[in-house]
């Protein structure tokens, strides 16, 4: 989620006070547009930010809820997701049944490569081959 923001620019927001953002003065009215995919490989923000590197996160408070600006993967403040409760609970759900009930393989090797536009997408698609590891009566 910060390495490949599902979405490159959240929802629109606009400056209800004349303010100073980092150096730049923004007056009352401005449309801002936040881009997450910079954000999320800032190296001011995060140690080596172009390596996929979980293990960063362990032992840390995560607020994905944009309390800390840096981790914004659903948006912040009234325009967050609106699915986001949802999506989390079904995600992991679906996760920890796909581990359970398969054994998984690649077909060929990853492209990390993305594709831009409002939403950010794979420029090859992910091929796995996935082998039941379930008895076939449990289906």
């Amino acid at each position: 989620m910060r390495l490949h923001p599902l979405v490159t620019l959240l929802a629109p927001h606009y400056a209800i006070d004349d303010c100073k953002v980092a150096g730049f003065d923004i007056s009352k009215g401005t449309m801002v547009l936040i881009n997450t995919w910079s954000i999320g490989r800032d190296p001011k923000l995060w140690d080596s930010p172009e390596e996929f590197l979980p293990e960063r996160f362990l032992g840390k408070e995560t607020d994905m809820l944009g309390s800390n600006f840096a981790l914004l993967p659903f948006g912040l403040g009234r325009r967050r997701c609106p699915g986001y409760n949802l999506g989390l609970k079904m995600v992991r759900t679906t996760l920890a049944n796909l581990l359970h009930g398969f054994e998984y393989k690649l077909a060929e090797d990853v492209c990390l490569e993305e594709m831009y536009g409002l939403t950010t997408h794979p420029k090859k698609p992910l091929v796995v081959v996935m082998e039941p590891t379930l008895a076939s009566h449990l289906y």
